[in-house]
């Protein structure tokens, strides 16, 4: 074989697998679809970061919409309007333990969408109960639909948020999800870009 035929026959495998995909990851957003973000997200007396205006799984909310595009409905309760932490984290701890559904305001109808963000602050290993309430009511909603969960936090991660989700929407694609501590969110930006530039 001649030079010629070896580098012909190296440009042709590098083609192919460029074609194939190599290691790319197949992506599970429809960018041509519609998205919307679903959040609950406490402002007030917030663990490591104090007292703040806007609440931290918010900013990410915000970050999501504008770099997909994706609309927002933000789940609002005012049950934990004004408490300390100490004891909106012994309230909160409480709701789980009991399986307590808060009410929320408003509502929204997800059927025109494709995939749907769900967020929230990590509450005792999972998302904060007003969340439950949300998903018992949309429990036939999401079938079919690309669902994407994702968190903030102080050290737990995703917990047991994405588990609870695909258990609520058992029709769903539910992805792994993606989480990021309460602290960064400001900072932090590039994270965020970086996992919705992966989906």
């Amino acid at each position: 074989m001649n030079i010629k035929s070896i580098i012909t026959a190296a440009i042709a495998l590098l083609v192919s697998t460029a074609c194939s995909g190599g290691a790319k990851q197949e992506k599970v957003m429809d960018k041509e679809g519609k998205a919307i973000a679903v959040f609950f997200s406490h402002a007030g007396d917030n663990y490591a970061v104090g007292n703040i205006e806007v609440g931290n799984t918010k900013i990410v909310a915000d970050y999501i919409t504008e770099l997909t595009g994706a609309e927002q409905f933000e789940i609002v309760t005012h049950k934990y309007d004004g408490m300390a932490y100490n004891p909106l984290i012994k309230l909160a701890q409480e709701e789980t333990k009991n399986g307590e559904l808060p009410e929320y305001e408003g509502d929204v109808d997800l059927s025109g969408y494709d995939t749907v963000f769900i967020g929230g602050p990590v509450w005792w290993g999972t998302y904060p109960q007003v969340m439950f309430t949300f998903f018992k009511k949309h429990e036939g909603d999401l079938k079919g639909k690309t669902v994407i969960p994702f968190t903030t936090h102080e050290g737990s991660g995703l917990a047991n948020c994405v588990e609870d989700v695909k258990k609520a929407f058992p029709g769903a694609n539910v992805q792994k999800g993606f989480s990021i501590y309460g602290h960064e969110v400001r900072t932090e930006k590039a994270k965020v870009e970086k996992w919705l530039k992966g989906i």
